[in-house]
């Protein structure tokens, strides 16, 4: 007589094998995640750096580009922001009359490792507050 076995369930290797199979899947996930989360924070601090330097442009705009060239480098910490930030205006007078290069570099460091965003402009030699008073001494003469 033959008798039919029916089999019910999984095998021991099998279980094996999809156990391996679903360990594999997970650490991957949590890698990709971990790197994902990582490189988030570093567009943040990208950002935060981009923002920094424009502020420091609207600052030089505002002052005037003269007050900065007499120095030709000025640097400084951003207290407040963590990381640290530390910011650089380095400012060159071209050619051109009254016409200046101004360089903006924000740089920090995150896990050891230093970044740095950099802003080039040109500038004339009057800032917001000179052309401001300007403007308005040439309205009280009309």
């Amino acid at each position: 007589m033959l008798i039919s076995r029916v089999q019910r369930g999984f095998t021991l290797v099998e279980t094996i094998v999809s156990s391996v199979i679903l360990c594999g899947t997970v650490i991957a996930l949590a890698s990709l995640s971990t790197r994902s989360l990582t490189t988030t924070q570093l567009n943040r601090q990208y950002e935060v750096a981009r923002s920094l330097a424009d502020r420091q442009l609207h600052l030089v705009d505002f002052v005037g580009v003269d007050k900065f060239a007499e120095k030709r480098r000025v640097e400084g910490v951003f207290d407040e922001m963590t990381p640290q930030y530390r910011w650089e205006i380095v400012t060159e007078q071209q050619d051109i009359d009254n016409l200046f290069l101004v360089k903006v570099t924000v740089s920090w460091v995150d896990r050891g490792r230093m970044y740095n965003v950099s802003v080039d402009t040109m500038l004339d030699g009057l800032g917001m507050v000179a052309a401001s008073s300007e403007s308005e001494q040439v309205s009280l003469d009309f």
